[in-house]
């Protein structure tokens, strides 16, 4: 099993595992879906009164490929294992990583 010392939402370190607990990645104590909203917020304050009509596929595009190589990276391109982890099918994976034009053997 992969897993990492994080901080939950109340800043006490603890072991996370890939598996259940990627909503307390970041290691400021700042939970991740709380890091996530104040970047999203700050990303439509940017843009004014003209935000993307497409917000949803950019920001889930913005998230999806940084994730994938990130999980690629930490199982040594083992993309069985990754799927696994990222809770995707294999084939899956392997449209995202095509989509994405990801080198999975250079992680």
């Amino acid at each position: 099993m992969l897993s990492l010392l994080v901080f939950d939402c109340a800043g006490e370190a603890q072991e996370a595992s890939f598996e259940g607990d990627m909503g307390k990645l970041n290691g400021s104590g700042t939970c991740l879906h709380e890091f996530v909203r104040q970047t999203v917020e700050q990303y439509l304050n940017d843009m004014g009164e003209t935000p993307p009509d497409n917000l949803y596929e950019v920001l889930i595009t913005e998230v999806e490929r940084p994730l994938i190589e990130a999980v690629l990276s930490r199982t040594g391109g083992n993309q069985s294992r990754s799927a696994e982890i990222l809770g995707i099918t294999r084939a899956t994976l392997r449209n995202r990583i095509q989509r994405y034009q990801i080198d999975p053997q250079s992680r």
